[in-house]
């Protein structure tokens, strides 16, 4: 039997079981390098040092973080972290493990509603696409809620489009509502599936394109709206009892928050990340929808003519991803990730044109030239950074690693797909530059980049000087308490550095022998009493230049032990009886 034949047989069993045939390929290239890496900067290490707190301190309820109350975000994924921690007793592994099953789950689903909708084929061309588009693949190697909340929202939408276009099925609407309850727990965008509701309704009165749309009873709805609370409650209710009626006001303040700020006000006047209204179309869609969004002006006449046709199958998917994106860009805050939730439906939306797309001549071209060109700008980078380019040196040692050999190799394996798949399959060459460059970051890239993005190498460092002596960290870094080997301290995450600064010398001076603080040059340099003389600087390659401060440098200093509260950081060493 030749291998040709080998691979057809293979082939055809691919298209005929398309999800099982992808979950491989699919943990392969969003797994790989779990475990090689510590959390990075800047959401990984907050979610994972609040998922060690919960085990530490088995406050499952309301999350801590570093000791303090973290009012930003509902617990779900961090009690996923938890889990993966309690299973592995591995930070490296648990950390990341909910964003790969929240991948996992969406390519499922996604492929699925594919092989209904269309065909095994299809399936199996949606599937692909999805797994190398790049915020997909990002977004599965990033230990941010993003992904885990793509497949709860994927789950509301999978469901919902199970009961309206190849139902009656209001089971899966209902599971749908669950899905929505459990994302809006995870983060407070998971009602999403519901923007599926205006075409669904319109739909359903006006059926077109030869396919039924079952519509959605207003006896379902207010059931699955009723389910979608009855989830909300299971966590909010308790939290709002135990809030109310604790004493502590910093509890009822968390509940305000996390209640009102975190949800509507975030949203409509939000305080960061401020971007104009075309801030995605134009700055984060064109490479976040890499690849399938370069199909999108070959796609126009194919949608053109199933829009008129009122076919079901595009109006839906594709509906909700422009209401998602208008949803989003009408808020004043916005972050390339609040667009991870629209990847499943915009590639859903091209899948029955995906066939005639692979076979587009000027598509295709335009696929090749592109893994060409992102391949020789690193490759130049590489080369240029080897050879000593001041700007480029430069970089490297404020990032702390030096990435030429890596950079470098990426050219050279840049060159050998460019040869073996030609611009006629462009498509298919720029998705296996992807897959190669995903493969290199996940491992040779973890290595070289770790111990600086960690913050491992800086923690070493201190730790060398102080060894087990506590530590006060001024605007603390959530990736330095993970990686501290010594009792840590801080002082508030909404405190301004000046009233840190005067508690962390209140809090030295108790103990000038024993203690040590940690902080930037340029925060030091706001306060003169200081004993330079007695100041440690670090030489560490890093973008900050930090300096150590024992405790007897600050003999001359004002202390205050009411400017501040302070926290001790459970996850490190415990401070010793009166040592707080």
């Amino acid at each position: 039997m030749t291998v040709s034949y080998r691979m057809q047989q293979l082939w055809a069993w691919c298209q005929r079981h398309p999800v099982l045939a992808l979950l491989l390929p699919g943990l392969l290239l969003c797994g790989l390098g779990i475990g090689l890496r510590s959390p990075w900067p800047a959401d990984e290490p907050r979610f994972a040092l609040i998922a060690q707190e919960m085990l530490t301190t088995h406050q499952w309820l309301i999350p801590h973080r570093a000791g303090e109350l973290y009012p930003d975000k509902p617990p779900i994924f961090m009690w996923a972290i938890a889990a993966g921690l309690w299973l592995t007793d591995n930070l490296r592994v648990a950390f990341l493990l909910p964003s790969l099953l929240g991948a996992l789950a969406t390519l499922a689903m996604t492929t699925d509603l594919a092989r209904r909708l269309y065909s095994p084929k299809i399936a199996l061309l949606t599937g692909l696409t999805l797994l190398v588009t790049v915020q997909f693949t990002l977004q599965a190697r990033t230990a941010q809620i993003d992904m885990l909340v793509t497949a709860f929202i994927t789950l509301g939408l999978y469901g919902a489009l199970r009961h309206a276009l190849t139902g009656p099925r209001p089971g899966w609407w209902y599971v749908a509502c669950i899905a929505m309850g459990l994302g809006i727990l995870t983060k407070g965008v998971g009602f999403l599936p519901l923007l599926l509701l205006p075409a669904w309704w319109w739909l359903g009165r006006r059926p077109g394109g030869g396919l039924t749309v079952i519509p959605l009873r207003w006896h379902q709805l207010l059931i699955g709206l009723l389910l979608l609370l009855a989830t909300l409650a299971a966590w909010g209710v308790p939290m709002i009892l135990y809030t109310s009626y604790s004493s502590d006001p910093t509890l009822a303040a968390y509940r305000d928050n996390i209640l009102f700020k975190q949800t509507g006000q975030r949203y409509a006047d939000s305080w960061h990340h401020l971007e104009p209204f075309w801030y995605y179309v134009i700055e984060v869609l064109p490479w976040a929808w890499l690849p399938p969004i370069l199909a999108l002006p070959w796609s126009l006449r194919g949608w053109k003519q199933r829009l008129g046709a009122r076919d079901p199958r595009l109006w839906l998917p594709l509906s909700y991803v422009v209401l998602m994106v208008a949803f989003f860009s009408l808020s004043p805050g916005k972050r390339g990730v609040y667009m991870t939730p629209g990847i499943a439906m915009f590639v859903l939306s091209l899948a029955p044109l995906l066939p005639q797309l692979l076979e587009q001549r000027l598509l295709n071209r335009l696929a090749w030239g592109l893994g060409v060109l992102l391949g020789s700008l690193v490759a130049l980078a590489g080369l240029l950074g080897a050879l000593g380019l001041p700007a480029l040196t430069r970089l490297a040692a404020t990032q702390g690693f030096t990435p030429w050999s890596w950079w470098l190799t990426i050219g050279a394996l840049t060159a050998v797909i460019a040869f073996w798949l030609p611009p006629r399959r462009g498509l298919v060459s720029l998705a296996v530059w992807l897959m190669m460059f995903w493969v290199l970051w996940s491992t040779w890239g973890y290595d070289v980049m770790d111990a600086a993005r960690s913050e491992r190498a800086l923690m070493s460092t201190v730790y060398h000087h102080t060894g087990d002596a506590p530590l006060a960290l001024i605007d603390f870094d959530e990736a330095q308490v993970l990686q501290a080997r010594q009792p840590i301290v801080q002082f508030g995450d909404a405190t301004p550095s000046d009233a840190q600064f005067v508690r962390m010398t209140a809090w030295l001076q108790t103990a000038p022998q024993q203690r040590w603080g940690l902080l930037t040059a340029g925060e030091l340099e706001a306060h003169p009493c200081v004993s330079s003389d007695q100041v440690i600087q670090l030489t560490v390659p890093d973008r900050h230049d930090w300096r150590l401060l024992p405790g007897t440098a600050v003999a001359d200093c004002p202390g205050d032990r009411d400017a501040a509260p302070l926290f001790q950081a459970p996850t490190t060493t415990p401070l010793g009886e009166g040592e707080r």
